[in-house]
């Protein structure tokens, strides 16, 4: 079973990358590709762009990662009570070229912040839009007040609770096959 995470973050000191990290920890029955970002940075997106360039080849590779995993596992990152432009700019380019991104695969969808509401605005949008892009959302969770509840240095949870609601949620992942 392949599952393919990543944060959906360009921030190269991202806490989202922290814990979509942590949280591939916590899968045990699957080989995980943890992708970054920054290896995908595309023009952004506008209908002239794509009149010039056609289908970027990066957008072309990353919607094929999608396509040859069993489940996705994305953490959010909150700009504004929206998506970071990074993400929503491969997001873009990628439903150009296939409107169903998520190409019917399970996900678990994540968000965190520094504050005390964790990334709930994006991470409502993500999963309420998830299924008319094919995605099917198993499970989603907020880690709120980022920095008192995630030990940087063990690079885990710190709250059993939090902890254990994070392990149920990545468990959705664990029975794909």
């Amino acid at each position: 079973m392949k599952i393919l995470a990543f944060a959906a973050s360009t921030h190269k000191k991202s806490i989202n990358k922290q814990l979509v990290h942590y949280a591939c920890q916590l899968l045990d029955k699957a080989q995980v590709e943890v992708l970054d970002l920054n290896d995908y940075e595309l023009p952004l997106y506008s209908q002239d762009k794509e009149d010039e360039l056609g289908h970027p080849q990066l957008a072309k590779d990353f919607l094929a990662k999608i396509g040859d995993s069993d489940g996705v596992l994305i953490s959010f990152a909150e700009h504004n009570g929206s998506y970071a432009v990074g993400y929503k700019n491969i997001f873009d380019w990628c439903s150009r070229i296939e409107p169903k991104v998520f190409q019917n695969k399970p996900m678990v969808l994540l968000a965190t912040s520094p504050g005390s509401m964790g990334g709930a605005s994006v991470l409502a949008a993500a999963v309420q839009s998830a299924p008319y892009f094919d995605g099917i959302v198993k499970a989603s969770l907020s880690i709120p007040s980022f920095y008192d509840n995630f030990d940087a240095d063990k690079q885990a949870l710190r709250h059993d609770e939090l902890n254990e609601q994070l392990k149920d949620a990545v468990s959705h992942l664990n029975h794909l096959k």
